[in-house]
């Protein structure tokens, strides 16, 4: 049995003091590959050197997170394309629309989405999206853009059977986290119907930790806690998950 953290952000300062105990820690839950989304330029060196010494488990993405979308978003954009030139990378991502936090850049936002939409047609690469309080917003973009080999995964799916049905019938798949596992989510009883082919694992790490470790940094490791949810939820056995969610990423991703 063997799954894929497709999202986590190992190379974030929460993880200086014991980073290679948390992948370790992975590595013997079952966790055997690690995807980082990249987010601005600063993290770019740290996600590189810990791809570098991982480079058979753990692999880079390379886009602009909306958060990270401010006034001088061109030039970012500019020299973060750059390194699409210099070294493989699986996906564009982290990328897409944030209205939670500040709608200031907005349409900044959305003008950078769209130039990285680009970017994954002409690097053949999905996209992984970032749709905080924004799903209609990047729906739309999607159908703007028109171009049916844009494809990707809209991370942190926590919407309705109704939204996931739109980003399915798209052709992207949905990232399942730790949300699943809160207790008022409601988001089993909206996946409930939806087929195993279109969901991948994530943990999103350090953030949206699953229960019953809520309020703690989150880490790759809890894969194994989603994933026990996902199989309850969709009355299949943990097995079942972990080889049809993993078997999903692998393919996504061209690992």
């Amino acid at each position: 049995m063997q799954f894929i953290d497709t999202h986590t952000h190992l190379y974030s300062e929460e993880f200086d003091s014991d980073r290679d105990k948390i992948i370790n820690k992975a590595f013997d839950n079952n966790i055997y590959r690690m995807l980082l989304p990249n987010i601005d330029e600063e993290s770019i060196i740290p996600m590189h050197k810990l791809c570098d010494a991982y480079p058979r488990e753990i692999f880079p993405m390379m886009g602009l997170h909306p958060t990270s979308v401010k006034g001088d978003y061109i030039e970012m954009l500019a020299k973060i394309k750059l390194f699409l030139d210099q070294r493989k990378y699986i996906a564009i991502g982290e990328i897409g629309i944030d209205l939670y936090w500040d709608t200031t850049f907005a349409e900044q936002q959305k003008d950078a989405l769209m130039q990285q939409f680009q970017w994954s047609i002409d690097y053949d690469l999905p996209v992984v999206i970032h749709s905080r309080d924004s799903l209609n917003e990047i729906i739309n973009c999607i159908d703007e853009f028109n171009n049916n080999k844009l494809h990707g995964v809209f991370h942190c799916f926590t919407g309705s059977s109704a939204d996931a049905n739109e980003i399915i019938s798209r052709g992207f798949l949905l990232g399942i986290g730790g949300v699943l596992t809160f207790k008022n989510s409601g988001l089993s009883d909206q996946i409930k119907n939806i087929d195993m082919e279109h969901f991948i694992l994530e943990t999103d790490s350090p953030y949206l930790t699953p229960a019953p470790h809520r309020g703690k940094r989150n880490e790759s490791s809890y894969i194994s806690l989603i994933a026990q949810k996902l199989a309850h939820t969709k009355d299949i056995s943990i097995e079942e998950v972990a080889e049809i969610t993993t078997n999903n990423a692998n393919k996504l991703f061209k690992i």
